[in-house]
Formats: C-alpha cells, sequence, structure tokens
C-alpha cells in the first residue's frame, strides 16, 4: 500500500483522485515509482504527466480535472464540456474536454484534452474550485463552431436562450468576436431565435413553412390578446390572416398528466376563441416536411380571411415556451 504525505493526500482528494508528476515528485516519488505502478495496474496515467491514482473509467468531472491540470492554470474549459458542467439537456456528449489558452501557451492536445489557442480567454470565465469555466455565451459558440450539423447547434443555442442560461445580447457579443470563423452555422441559428423560435423542433418547423409560397409571415412565440385586453395561451406559431396556430408537440413537455392537462387547457381556452391549432411532432417535421407543409397551407387557404376573438399584441412575447 503507497503511503502518501499529508499535501499529496490533500490535493488527490481535493482533485478527485487525479494528480501531476509534478505533485508525485513533490511527494518524493520518483519516475521510475510512477512507472511501475501504472505497469502493475495500480494507477493510469491519463494524459501526459497527469496520473488517475486508481483504474477504470474517469467520470466527466474528473476528465475535467484532469485536462485542466494538463493544460495550465490560465486554462479555460469550453465548449460541450462547459455545457455539460452548466447542465445542458440537449447538448451532443463528448468525452473530449475542450479548452482554451493563452496564445502565447505551447501546450498541445493531447487525448481527451482539446486545445485551442486564443487572443482573448473569456473575462467572463466562472471559477470552480480547481479550474475555470467559459461564460455560458462563449461556450455556445466555441461548441457551435466546432459542430457539423444545424440541428445540435439550433439545439444549444435555443437551451441557452430558453432556460436563461444567457441572453441573445452576450450570444450575439460572442458571435461578433468570433468574426466569419465557423460560425456559419450558429449564426443561422442565433437569427432563428431573434424571429423567435425557442426550440431546435419550433426552428426546424420555421424553415420547413419558409419555401411555401402560399403562407404569409409566421409568428413565432406571439403574444395574443382577447378582445379586451386578457391575456391568452402563446401558441410555438400563429398565421394571423387565418387565426391558425401552430404547435409542435414535444414529448419532453408531456411527459406528465399535468402537463397533459395544460396542453388541453391551452388547447381549449384558443379554440373556444375560434382558433384551429394544428399539432406537430419534431419526428413530422423531419421526416416528412412536405406533408407538414401541405397541412398548414390547406389550413391556411380554407380559413383565409376568417376572424377570430383574437387581437395579436405588436410586442412579441419574451416567454413563449417551445411546445405547449
Amino acid at each position: 500500500m503507497v503511503d502518501y504525505s499529508p499535501e499529496l493526500e490533500e490535493a488527490a482528494d481535493r482533485q478527485q483522485q487525479i494528480v501531476t508528476r509534478a505533485q508525485l515528485l513533490a511527494a518524493g516519488f520518483d519516475d521510475m515509482f510512477l512507472y511501475r505502478q501504472t505497469r502493475r495496474g495500480l494507477w493510469q496515467r491519463v494524459l501526459p504527466a497527469t496520473y488517475a491514482l486508481f483504474t477504470g473509467t474517469l467520470t466527466d468531472e474528473q476528465r475535467r480535472i484532469s485536462a485542466a491540470l494538463y493544460a495550465g492554470a490560465d486554462a479555460q474549459v469550453t465548449g460541450l464540456a462547459a455545457l455539460s458542467w452548466y447542465g445542458f439537456r440537449y447538448s451532443p456528449r463528448t468525452d473530449d474536454v475542450q479548452l482554451i489558452v493563452p496564445h502565447h501557451t505551447r501546450r498541445k492536445s493531447s487525448g481527451h484534452a482539446v486545445i485551442a489557442r486564443a487572443l482573448a480567454l473569456d473575462a467572463k470565465a466562472r471559477r470552480t474550485g480547481l479550474y475555470p469555466v467559459c461564460s455560458p455565451a462563449r461556450a455556445v459558440v466555441d461548441a457551435a463552431r466546432d459542430l457539423r450539423h444545424l440541428r445540435p447547434v439550433r439545439a444549444i443555442v435555443a437551451e441557452a436562450v430558453q432556460r436563461s442560461f444567457t441572453d441573445l445580447s452576450a450570444l450575439d457579443k460572442e458571435i461578433r468576436r468570433a468574426r466569419r470563423s465557423r460560425t456559419a452555422l450558429i449564426r443561422k441559428a442565433f437569427s432563428e431565435v431573434v424571429a423567435g423560435t425557442r426550440s431546435a423542433p419550433e426552428a426546424e418547423l420555421r424553415e420547413c413553412l419558409s419555401d411555401s409560397p402560399l403562407l404569409p409571415e409566421v409568428l413565432w412565440n406571439p403574444r395574443l390578446l382577447t378582445a379586451d385586453g386578457r391575456t391568452l395561451p402563446t401558441p410555438d406559431g400563429y398565421l394571423a390572416e387565418a387565426a391558425v396556430a401552430l404547435e409542435v408537440d414535444s414529448q419532453d413537455y408531456h411527459f406528465s398528466p399535468g402537463d397533459w392537462a395544460r396542453t388541453l387547457d391551452r388547447h381549449n381556452e384558443l379554440s373556444r376563441l375560434g382558433v384551429l391549432i394544428l399539432h406537430f411532432t419534431p419526428a413530422q417535421i423531419r421526416r416528412e416536411p412536405t406533408r407538414v407543409r401541405r397541412t398548414v397551407e390547406d389550413a391556411y387557404a380554407s380559413r383565409r380571411g376568417l376572424a377570430a376573438i383574437v387581437k395579436v399584441n405588436a410586442r412579441p412575447s419574451s416567454k413563449g415556451g417551445p411546445g405547449c
């Protein structure tokens, strides 16, 4: 059994049993002892000069700690690893830990530590006990720049705003900071959120309907009022000329009897005022976009000019959830 010094034991406990070579040497061990411990399967070398005092799979937090110890004190965790730390539900999962370091730093990527040199670190990074985590806005933009498909970018941008991790102003500032370097996807996703969509499926429905030569502009998450000014439920989309509401029914927001009851209440409240409500699932929007568009077009054509006892407030709603 290895006898650890009090200093090393304290560091290992604080760092979840992840330590650096420098810490081990300072505790009196030499490189040959480190080699023997890993060769015997008692420890494992998880990154250059970085060891786990156990065998087995690292947790997400242990991967972040080891990557930060390897990258150095100035490194900031960003990208998908930072979104995981914040608790994003819809960001892609990865074992890699993306970090940014000062531009003059010579440390290179290795193993699960993916390092990028930055001209400017994030001044709004949040400090944890062992490493700084970039602000949600910076982390979202850094993550999006490494993603290759629009759908996950839409998901993280919409979640960042919908769950109040950040706001449009902070996102816009970070997108401008990144300029045109691999920002096409996040620029598109950001423009959709600015237009009113509040989830990736809503953005996909918006894109599905945007090519229609028959439909007028769809209002996304509008604030609806009764004739006497009472606030009504906010649909995901609304065609004011035909009093047609569009709802994206995501299972994530309808998983309990209470959620289902609220959905019915919203439906009935709008229906009794003459609004036709069309419901679509994310799967339908993705797999059958032509059919979804035709359904909306037919409803609009059959009800165009039909009056409903509903007014659209000129000021868009700042709430409106991703599905009823």
